[in-house]
């Protein structure tokens, strides 16, 4: 691991390979190591970056009241103190808002956008009392052990179909979650609405889902398509939420198919 200094916050990331860089953004109660496919399969043509967000993995924690504006400001100095100018970026899940987030405010500092298993915020992408069990849920398991609530996610993460060990791989990653960190992601995230978002979107962008994903299911896929003016549109068929480790090889190659095309216009 390699670590950058940001506002005061040790950003921890993994770099591979050599190329154009890509900036990987994980999820919530994840950290850098969920993108292991993606560093072996994709660093051959792409210096190929993986944070640990801000209370994640080896990263300092945050503030507990971490607004969204602030962890914008936190991944646009991760960016000029690690990465290449332009970067594209790949942001999955809530690493998806990430990506939002710092496109609303830094529109210039990225080349394309890969989108996976995104929403529009919960509240920009599901119905309001969605928004809220979902808030109330993860609010209840900060500070549980994680093994409390870890086998009520994998269910909705994976297909019945999931390789078991990639399942148990997930599962480790997921029980170091720090209850600080969830706490400030949930406060930048947790009620965010990045509809106004959509329509500015002026540089590539793929759109990239499990068929199956039962937390971002296809309606918001095709709700993002149509609001993001010239965004692609790829569905890797039998594959849930998590579509990156589930199916590694289809999902890679989506995404490098994509950034070949960029580099062909």
């Amino acid at each position: 691991m390699e670590t950058v200094d940001v506002e005061g916050l040790r950003i921890a990331y993994q770099r591979v390979g050599q190329g154009p860089a890509l900036v990987l953004f994980h999820g919530v109660g994840e950290d850098s190591r969920i993108w292991g496919p993606q560093l072996e399969g994709l660093s051959d043509e792409f210096t190929v970056f993986a944070w640990d967000a801000p209370g994640c993995g080896q990263s300092d924690d945050p503030a507990p009241d971490l607004s969204a504006e602030e962890l914008g400001a936190l991944t646009a100095g991760f960016l000029r103190a690690a990465v290449p100018a332009k970067p594209h970026l790949l942001g999955l899940s809530w690493g998806s808002l990430v990506a939002l987030e710092l496109y609303r405010g830094y529109p210039g500092m990225s080349s394309s956008l890969v989108l996976a298993s995104a929403y529009a915020g919960w509240a920009g992408s599901l119905p309001p009392e969605e928004v809220e069990r979902r808030y109330a849920q993860v609010l209840a398991e900060i500070g549980q052990p994680p093994e409390k609530f870890i086998n009520e996610w994998l269910p909705t993460l994976f297909t019945d179909k999931a390789d078991p060990a990639v399942v148990a791989a997930v599962s480790r990653i997921m029980a170091d979650v720090r209850p600080a960190g969830m706490r400030a992601l949930l406060s930048a995230s947790g009620r965010a609405d990045y509809r106004p978002v959509l329509p500015t979107i002026s540089i590539p962008t793929l759109l990239l889902y499990g068929a199956d994903d039962q937390r971002s299911p296809l309606s918001v896929a095709h709700e993002l398509h149509r609001q993001i003016s010239g965004s692609q549109l790829a569905v890797i068929p039998d594959v849930g939420h998590l579509a990156p480790m589930e199916a590694p090889d289809a999902f890679n190659r989506e995404v490098r198919n994509f950034l070949h095309g960029i580099a062909a216009t």
